[in-house]
């Protein structure tokens, strides 16, 4: 401490306390004092307006507004915008924005103002258009057109056209077409065009000896020679006509502005017109051994001479006649004609029948008559009978005879029907007229079965039957999937041999899809996969009866019935199928020894001898699946085409197989049944005739 500071502390401490008197506030008082005044307000507004602008400006786009043309006013509305040069500071979004200049459309549009901080937005504005008149200097009337609009005619004044390079046309009767392009500024600004229209003829004099002719142009009446004529440029055909002389014609080119005279035109004077008839119509006419056409004909000919006229017509004998005329004088010719005649005679069968020449009756067929030598239609006519019709021509002096058999209509539709059908797989069937027969066999029979009962049965309705077993590719048109598989290593799936491992139910729409393909009704009803009836008025495809069956393989056209396919006893001869031969002895239990047939399985369909109707593997190769249900079956009185039972369990399977060698399944009346697929078990197509 200095001796300053000491000397005044102790000064300090000498001092005395003198005390007053205090009496404390009851309420306690601040000591700041605040008065409000107008500027705070200005104040307060200025810093408002101050963070908004400065938010603005942060967020607002550096936008130019390009207007084609530069002296355009601009006004954007809807929002802040500050224009600052050239530029605009304002916010994304969409502004309407309306454009102004003299001369141009009001344009009003959206300014869409992106996230760019800048960004240019261009804007064209449409002119407005141009006031244009359009004169002709030399006519008044041209029609005008502006790029192949009509706008008038002229003297057009004060059009308005839109700016731009248009195509100007104006035309006029008789004068060229003008054409050019004009150019028009638009902006209300006024263009006067004016043209002058070429005139579109020549002048063309013509003089005629003698004179007073007319003038036609293409057929239109200018005036008489002579004559200064007008004529439009082009081609034009101009004749010149007097009466009592030939007609002048000429083709002529013209062209507008080069006029020319025709030399003086002689003119003949006019043939004479012979108007030509003859009974019957239709002749040949040669005038001095000339043809000059077909009755009734009209000629000119060449006055004061004589002129020699011929006619022909087949059938008539010719004529000749002779003619003269003076100028332009009119004639007639009428002249009739001979017919040629001939006998013919007309023997019909049956006597009654109607004949008809030309389609006019003539009476019964059975006569003599006379006919021109011409070509005739003959026909004969009966009812219930196929008309007979030929073209005929009769020959005069020769005795000439013609014989008619009437055909019936039911002799007619039988030899109208194919006796061989091919399917669509190119499969044959044969045609059969059925007949009465007895199906099963006798109790004495060897090798009988309970369920071959006899049974009289009448077959009056025709059908087809193929003459072949239907194969592995056959069946695969309809079932591509479909294998028939091997047994003991050996296939049964070649393309030729019989297909095999089939239902019933595959077979019969197999059917359906080959009646399918060839727009016949189908035969059996289906409900997708699955048969579940049949219609028997259906001429569609379908399996033969167990009735039709039997008759095939078991009549011999002479009213025997067979007992095996080549006869009544066994053994069978070779050649005779493919039955259970030695070749099949380890296999099969039964066979037939002393017989091969080479094939250890089924063989390809038709190898073997076909039956006494042609009808290939009816015994051997495969059994096959029949229409039928399979049940109980009587003698009850004769059966028309029975079809068998309507409902059962199973089918009925006919035939012997490849895997059968014994006396009982040799048999024709052989009858089997089943429901599964089998490999020696196939089937063939038949269907109705009507």
């Amino acid at each position: 401490m200095t001796d300053t500071d000491k000397h005044t502390a102790e000064n300090v401490s000498l001092d005395p306390i003198i005390p007053i008197d205090f009496t404390p506030n009851e309420v306690k008082k601040s000591n700041f004092s605040y008065q409000f005044r107008w500027f705070h307000i200005i104040v307060g507004v200025f810093l408002i307006f101050s963070s908004v602008a400065g938010w603005f400006v942060l967020t607002a786009k550096s936008v130019s507004v390009e207007v084609d043309p530069i002296t355009a006013e601009i006004e954007i509305s809807g929002g802040w915008n500050i224009k600052l040069g050239q530029r605009y500071l304002i916010r994304a979004g969409s502004y309407p924005i309306t454009l102004r200049n003299e001369g141009y459309h009001d344009t009003q549009t959206q300014l869409i103002v992106g996230s760019e901080a800048a960004q240019s937005h261009p804007f064209v504005m449409r002119k407005l258009p141009g006031v244009v008149s359009i004169i002709a200097s030399n006519v008044e009337g041209a029609r005008v057109q502006i790029d192949g609009v009509d706008v008038g005619t002229t003297p057009l004044i004060d059009i308005p056209v839109e700016p731009g390079d248009h195509q100007l046309s104006l035309s006029l009767d008789r004068y060229l077409e003008h054409n050019e392009t004009i150019s028009i500024e638009g902006r209300e600004v006024r263009q006067d065009f004016e043209a002058s229209l070429q005139p579109g003829w020549a002048t063309v004099s013509f003089t005629t000896s003698p004179a007073g002719a007319e003038l036609l142009v293409d057929g239109e009446l200018l005036g008489v020679t002579p004559i200064n004529a007008e004529i439009l440029q082009g081609n034009r055909d101009v004749t010149l006509k007097l009466a009592g002389h030939k007609a002048w014609q000429e083709d002529f080119d013209i062209f507008a502005g080069e006029d020319f005279a025709v030399p003086q035109v002689e003119l003949e004077p006019a043939d004479g017109l012979v108007f030509i008839r003859s009974n019957p119509s239709a002749a040949s006419v040669t005038i001095g051994g000339e043809f000059q056409g077909l009755t009734p004909l009209e000629v000119a000919l060449a006055p004061n001479q004589n002129h020699e006229l011929t006619f022909f017509k087949n059938g008539y004998h010719s004529r000749k006649s002779t003619v003269r005329t003076g100028p332009n004088e009119e004639r007639e010719v009428n002249v009739s004609l001979d017919p040629v005649l001939a006998n013919v005679t007309i023997i019909s069968e049956p006597a009654d029948a109607e004949l008809y020449v030309n389609n006019e009756l003539r009476g019964l067929a059975n006569q003599t008559l006379e006919l021109m030598a011409v070509a005739q239609q003959i026909e004969v006519r009966r009812d219930g009978y196929v008309p007979y019709t030929t073209e005929f021509t009769s020959r005069p002096g020769l005795d000439q005879v013609i014989r008619v058999a009437l055909k019936s209509l039911e002799q007619a539709r039988l030899e109208e029907i194919e006796p061989v059908i091919t399917t669509v797989a190119g499969q044959n069937l044969k045609l059969f007229y059925p007949g009465a027969f007895t199906m099963g066999a006798s109790r004495r029979e060897a090798g009988r079965r309970p369920n071959e009962n006899l049974r009289d049965i009448n077959l009056e309705r025709p059908f087809y039957v193929s003459y072949l077993e239907v194969t592995n590719a056959e069946f695969r048109l309809f079932d591509p999937e479909h294998t028939s598989g091997t047994i003991q290593g050996v296939t049964l799936n070649n393309e030729a041999q019989p297909v095999v491992r089939i239902t019933w139910n595959q077979a019969a729409l197999y059917c359906n899809w080959l009646s399918e393909q060839e727009g016949l009704p189908l035969f059996y009803q289906a409900e997708g996969e699955e048969v579940v009836g049949s219609n028997p008025d259906a001429t569609g495809y379908r399996l033969p009866t167990e009735a039709e069956w039997a008759w095939i393989a078991r009549t011999d056209g002479g009213g025997e019935t067979l007992k095996y396919p080549w006869g009544q006893n066994l053994m069978p001869p070779e050649n005779a199928g493919n039955f259970a031969d030695e070749t099949a002895q380890a296999y099969l239990g039964e066979i037939l020894f002393g017989y091969n047939d080479g094939y250890f399985a089924t063989a390809p369909v038709g190898t073997f001898s076909p039956n006494y109707h042609e009808i290939f593997d009816m015994a051997g190769n495969v059994a096959e699946w029949v229409h039928d249900f399979y049940g109980s079956a009587g003698s009850i009185g004769t059966e028309t085409d029975p079809l068998g039972p309507e409902l059962g369990e199973f089918h009925v399977i006919r035939g012997s197989s490849w895997a059968h060698g014994n006396v009982t399944e040799m048999r024709l009346s052989f009858r089997d049944f089943g429901v599964e697929p089998r490999d020696d078990v196939g089937f063939r197509i038949a269907r109705y005739l009507e």
